[in-house]
């Protein structure tokens, strides 16, 4: 009976204590809602000056974590990767300038965060990537000591672009382009073939430095743009050597150009140095000054008339008639 009077007593006592927690609560809740609360967009200067007090103490501390000079980088940083500012045993800025005219210091600092950093590619490891990577090179032929020599063995030349640079993505649609170029001369070419290549390369061929240059960037990939440009260039090669049916029809009328050997010209000229015989054949090797005279023509019709080709050409008609001494002006 005692026992149960004590325990009536104790709850009575628990659930008095709960009231009043209660009711205290309730009127510091009452006291808030009555008191009017000041919205503030921008902290007090007192605030300010003791967060910025704390994060220069943090920072202070954070020295003590930074790593040895000492040791070895190539294990604490063996390849690409974020700035981290206590593993960087150096001090570095970046940023614009605060009040006092000191750039922002590596920790806590986005703008270091943001780039790109070859930290990792320091002399010392990259000539411990040298030595480790010699054993898969080869000597330099000794036959390919000047340039010349390696446009004779190498005529073509690929000429593509990589690109770095921090973004979503590693692909660059430019890194895709391939160009191809080529030295004329190196294709072994006769004047058949030359002249139909020259045709068909257009504007893709450069006069004054005899180089054919291809460009493809059709393909989305590199390795697709490589394979094409080898194809044009091979498909070009061969289309220039191959002679059509229709080709064996044109006559000296249809021709895209003047050609000295196939004309009246060289006919009517060995006919002249051979008269009152008929020529055997049409070989002009004996008669001086007549190459002179076929290039003479070749250019005034190929190229056009101007005062230095007329000129020329006057001179060339002179030589081959062996009309040196006369004199037009007098006469």
């Amino acid at each position: 009976m005692l026992s149960l009077i004590r325990r009536y007593e104790t709850q009575n006592i628990i659930t008095a204590l709960k009231i009043m927690k209660l009711s205290s609560s309730s009127s510091a809740s009452i006291d808030d809602d009555i008191e009017f609360r000041v919205l503030e967009l921008m902290p007090s200067e007192q605030k300010a000056t003791k967060k910025r007090s704390q994060t220069k103490v943090n920072l202070m501390n954070k020295t003590k974590n930074e790593v040895l000079t000492n040791q070895d980088w190539q294990a604490i940083w063996p390849a690409a990767r974020t700035f981290h500012p206590d593993i960087v045993p150096f001090t570095l800025q970046q940023g614009y300038k605060n009040k006092k005219g000191i750039h922002p210091d590596k920790y806590a600092n986005a703008e270091l965060l943001k780039i790109p950093n070859f930290l990792h590619l320091t002399p010392p490891v990259i000539e411990r990537h040298c030595r480790a990577i010699k054993k898969f090179c080869t000597k330099w032929p000794k036959e390919l000591k000047t340039d010349e020599t390696c446009v004779k063995y190498f005529p073509v030349e690929i000429i593509t672009s990589d690109y770095c640079y921090s973004s979503p993505t590693i692909r660059e649609p430019l890194a895709r382009i391939v160009n191809l170029r080529v030295r004329l001369s190196s294709l072994h070419l006769d004047a058949h073939a030359k002249d139909k290549i020259l045709r068909l390369l257009g504007n893709r061929y450069n006069p004054n430095t005899d180089i054919i240059t291809i460009t493809a960037d059709r393909c989305p990939s590199r390795k697709q743009n490589l394979d094409y440009v080898n194809y044009l260039l091979t498909a070009l090669f061969h289309v220039s050597w191959r002679f059509e049916p229709w080709e064996t029809e044109k006559s000296e009328v249809d021709m895209e150009y003047y050609d000295w050997d196939k004309s009246k010209s060289r006919k009517s000229l060995t006919s002249m140095y051979s008269w009152p015989k008929m020529p055997t054949d049409s070989n002009y090797e004996y008669i001086p000054h007549a190459t002179e005279y076929k290039i003479a023509v070749s250019d005034l019709i190929n190229k056009g008339e101007d005062q230095f080709s007329i000129n020329k050409y006057k001179q060339a008609v002179r030589n081959v008639l062996n009309l040196k001494s006369y004199d037009f002006k007098n006469k």
